[in-house]
């Protein structure tokens, strides 16, 4: 894997600033990959463009450039509550293209807003009623009629908000996802997930709601929701206790009666005090071909059959030599990062991230993983990157990182594939690296 150049914050902070409003929340490719949104803490949508193929530069092509940037979301207060909502971009999830311009989905705790990014390179020249200037002509002077004709421009790309859907969630939103039949999405909080149709922002249909009468009852949480890429009647939600239902709107309106229950036995004899902590699934995605589905914890990477409940058919360690850190990353508040995962266009690797600005590869073929780093070392445009080596005792080797000198500020929580090509998209707080397979 080598860097075509790392695309820096458009504004600097020290990355050590919990506060920062650079820190980089979701990062999104659109379908066909040659667009890429990022969202950040400060409620900003940045969306980089894939340069297209140079004769005179061969090695341009997967080079992402700024294309637009616009703020998404602003803070607000909620009255009622005295709480202050964020305007922190929790996820961005892109629409198909339909026409010239983009549309994508964008949300912070509370709110989702549909952007249409659209480009304008000609402006009209030659009205009847107003001068070049804007200014109103005098009716009587005006003794020609003008056809208005189109003249070249500058390209401006432009963002507006088409859709604002509010005020339907009590609890933070974690997720949205677009369904396969284009005209609805759903969105999750941390007790119900609802359903939208595009069209329409006063209303959706709650699917999903397990709140109890009585909350001193409430033994579980939804972590993350996505819908099936080819059936638009089926979804999937996933839990804070490591489970998760498959639900088939179909079956009928309120889905609180799953179709699927998919969770793995654990083993008594690894049973901890963090046990539930580290089991609780920080992501879910269906695979391309809809066969498969992901999940997420805090140590491992799961891949389940949607045809088998039982057990997932592949696990992965992300980074077990941690297992002795529990207790260090309970204190610390690590323990509960919620890392990202993804499939490569084809579904036969999958990628996440760890600590140390390390991002794991796993191939499903040949079953070989390998560990990477975002850094402005490895950064430099051309440049491979070299697998990294954590040792967890004993004597250590010289290109080996010892366990203990991990920057546990330094985290990969989100990354992308690019839809088709070997191109990867690694957010490190408040930096974008961009990553594509080496080409000889």
């Amino acid at each position: 894997w080598v860097c075509p150049g790392h695309c820096e914050p458009l504004s600097w902070c020290p990355a050590g600033r919990r506060a920062c409003t650079d820190i980089i929340s979701t990062v999104e490719f659109n379908y066909s990959g040659d667009l890429l949104a990022t969202g950040d803490k400060g409620g900003r949508v940045v969306i980089f463009q894939r340069e297209q193929e140079n004769k005179s530069r061969p090695h341009s092509r997967g080079e992402y450039n700024v294309y637009s940037t616009f703020q998404s979301h602003e803070p607000e207060f909620d009255y009622l509550k005295s709480l202050e909502i964020e305007e922190k971009i929790n996820k961005i999830r892109w629409l198909p293209q339909q026409n010239a311009a983009h549309f994508l989905l964008s949300t912070n705790d509370k709110t989702i807003k549909l952007w249409k990014i659209s480009e304008r390179d000609k402006r009209a020249e030659g009205y009847n009623l107003k001068d070049e200037d804007g200014r109103l002509r005098d009716p009587f002077r005006i003794t020609a009629l003008r056809v208005p004709i189109l003249k070249p421009m500058d390209l401006m790309v432009e963002a507006s908000p088409r859709r604002i859907f509010a005020n339907a969630h009590t609890y933070h939103i974690n997720s949205i996802s677009v369904n396969s039949d284009h005209e609805t999405y759903l969105s999750a909080d941390d007790l119900r997930i609802n359903l939208w149709h595009l069209e329409i922002t006063d209303r959706s249909f709650n699917i999903v709601d397990i709140k109890p009468a009585n909350m001193e009852e409430l033994t579980e949480v939804i972590t993350a929701a996505e819908f099936h890429p080819h059936q638009c009647n089926v979804f999937v939600y996933s839990s804070s206790k490591g489970t998760i239902r498959l639900c088939d709107m179909r079956s009928s309106a309120l889905c609180d009666r799953h179709s699927k229950f998919f969770e793995e036995p654990e083993d008594p004899s690894s049973r901890s005090f963090f046990s539930e902590i580290i089991s609780s699934i920080s992501d879910v995605k269906f695979s391309h071909s809809g066969r498969y589905m992901m999940t997420r914890d805090y140590l491992s990477v799961k891949v389940w059959d949607l045809n088998m409940e039982s057990r997932p058919v592949e696990t992965h360690q992300v980074h077990e030599y941690l297992r002795s850190k529990l207790c260090s990353l309970y204190e610390n508040d690590c323990i509960f990062d919620k890392f990202e995962c993804c499939w490569n266009g084809s579904d036969s690797a999958i990628m996440t991230g760890s600590y140390n600005n390390f991002f794991r590869m796993f191939d499903r073929d040949t079953r070989r993983d390998v560990t990477l780093e975002a850094s402005r070392e490895s950064s430099k445009p051309r440049a491979s990157l070299k697998p990294r080596k954590v040792c967890t005792g004993g004597k250590r080797r010289k290109d080996e990182i010892s366990v203990d000198s991990l920057d546990f500020n330094k985290k990969i929580l989100h990354t992308a594939w690019h839809p088709v090509d070997n191109v990867i998209a690694v957010a490190a707080t408040n930096n974008l690296y961009i990553f594509q397979d080496k080409i000889n």
